[in-house]
């Protein structure tokens, strides 16, 4: 567990010191909340201009979708992001969306049943792109033996990789996300497992340390492919309808189960069981990192949850240890390990993704200058 030498928490958000590069003001306001004052409040106006625009875009989309069997594309994993994008382009803006859904094998039965939901109430098709087991659980292991906390590394990079590689052979020029301001205001610093894009240098070189396998069939697309090649060359773009809309997650779960019986999670992430079991055991008990202060911190500055409310909800976790214990011993068979070789993982120094061969520098550069230029206003760390 990381160690902190002087503990402090944001007096606005619930932000805090494990978070290493963290600064306050005089206020006791971290630099999450005076980003989001300051930089994406300002030009974030969920209104009925914001409206306007979303179906000025809706209609570029289908212009350009005229004579293809979809006009864009949307990952869909089961959570509330991407559910609530399908429907809104379904139902509000008349798109006809292609579905796409990423079996990395962790998937729950509840994110199984809100698909399947979704696709029947919606009359979408669905395609789904199953990863090589094999392969994904060798790169997982590898990526666990390198004691990083950036352990879902494996399932971003197959979802990300395969979405817009189906997309580029299909030539789907729009791809709609889930990303969005209200619940996602407040990034994730990187130093707790967010690494910044799909760095092939990294992945690749951690995998010949530790890998055993092969990745010949395992989704790869570097970020550079993807930001520059695949946006610029090939023209694919990606749109973010919820930033236009008055999206609140209450509502919107509450709408999509009225309209579905889509059934909303726990917390969000829990649509992947590794993801679950990543951030509610091994982050805060291997490294000490709650990725719930940022989720939290991100409606309480759209004030969709008080600061009372989440410091309730951090003071415990959010799954018993019992069900916690279980698993564990589910990801360890999951991933061919006995217990006690995933506990020896576990229990072993962790260690930064700095220690590795990596494009961060690059990567840095590119997320700096999209700062500067005003198309990712989060504060990126």
């Amino acid at each position: 567990m990381k160690e902190i030498s002087e503990y402090r928490a944001c007096s606005n958000c619930v932000m805090d010191t494990t978070d290493s590069k963290i600064t306050f003001d005089e206020r006791g306001w971290c630099d999450y909340c005076r980003n989001f004052h300051n930089k994406i409040l300002p030009a974030w106006h969920p209104d009925a201009a914001s409206e306007r625009k979303l179906f000025e875009v809706a209609e570029k989309i289908k212009a350009q979708g005229v004579g293809s069997d979809f006009d864009c594309i949307i990952g869909l994993s089961g959570g509330l992001d991407s559910s609530y994008t399908a429907y809104i382009a379904k139902e509000k803006l008349g798109l006809r969306p292609l579905l796409f859904h990423v079996d990395a094998g962790w998937n729950t039965d509840q994110a199984v049943g809100n698909i399947e939901i979704l696709v029947d109430g919606l009359g979408l098709d669905l395609y789904t792109e199953v990863i090589d087991w094999e392969e994904m659980k060798d790169l997982q292991v590898a990526i666990l033996k390198s004691q990083i906390p950036h352990q879902d590394i494996p399932q971003d990079t197959a979802f990300f990789s395969a979405l817009y590689e189906f997309a580029r052979q299909h030539k789907i020029k729009y791809v709609l996300t889930g990303g969005n301001y209200s619940t996602e205001c407040c990034r994730e610093p990187e130093e707790w497992g967010a690494y910044p894009g799909i760095d092939k240098k990294f992945i690749l070189g951690i995998h010949s340390q530790y890998g055993k396998r092969p990745l010949r069939t395992f989704p790869l697309v570097d970020v550079f492919t993807s930001k520059i090649y695949y946006k610029y060359v090939l023209g694919m773009n990606v749109f973010k309808p919820l930033d236009l809309i008055r999206y609140k997650k209450r509502e919107a779960e509450e709408e999509l189960e009225r309209r579905f019986g889509w059934k909303k999670f726990l917390h969000k992430h829990h649509e992947s069981r590794f993801t679950r079991f990543l951030e509610d055991y091994w982050l805060p008990r291997k490294f000490g990192y709650d990725r719930r202060r940022a989720h939290f911190s991100s409606l309480i500055l759209t004030e969709q949850m008080t600061r009372q409310e989440a410091l309730n909800r951090i003071a415990k976790p959010e799954l018993d240890d019992h069900f916690l214990d279980c698993e564990f011993e589910y990801v360890a068979h999951k991933l061919d390990l006995t217990v006690d070789e995933l506990r020896a993982i576990f229990l072993a120094p962790g260690r930064s993704s700095y220690d590795y061969k990596s494009n961060r520098a690059l990567i840095e550069v590119g997320s700096r200058a999209m700062s500067l230029l005003g198309l990712e206003k989060r504060l990126y760390k």
